[in-house]
């Protein structure tokens, strides 16, 4: 089973979520943990996606056995401007 580390920005967006979304947040890190999906961001960005609800993403990174857990977007929009900020 691989180890799911939270970079201090993936925390900040968790609390800033509401409680629904947190629940279902914490549903798809124990999907990561147990089978991490391999779905690559396009563009040559190095991170995967998981999409969590309509809106909501979660940003990772797999090194080895570790997930590295870099964001968590609870709406499109911010998610695009994240996005965009590296194509």
């Amino acid at each position: 089973m691989t180890e799911l580390i939270f970079i201090e920005k993936a925390l900040d967006d968790l609390k800033s979520a509401s409680k629904d979304l947190e629940n279902i947040f914490l549903k798809h890190f124990d999907k990561i943990q147990s089978m991490p999906p391999r779905r690559h961001m396009k563009h040559g960005i190095p991170f995967h996606v998981e999409n969590v609800t309509a809106q909501a993403r979660i940003i990772y990174n797999i090194v080895g056995e570790n997930v590295y857990v870099l964001r968590c977007f609870s709406d499109h929009k911010s998610y695009e401007k994240w996005y965009r900020s590296y194509r």
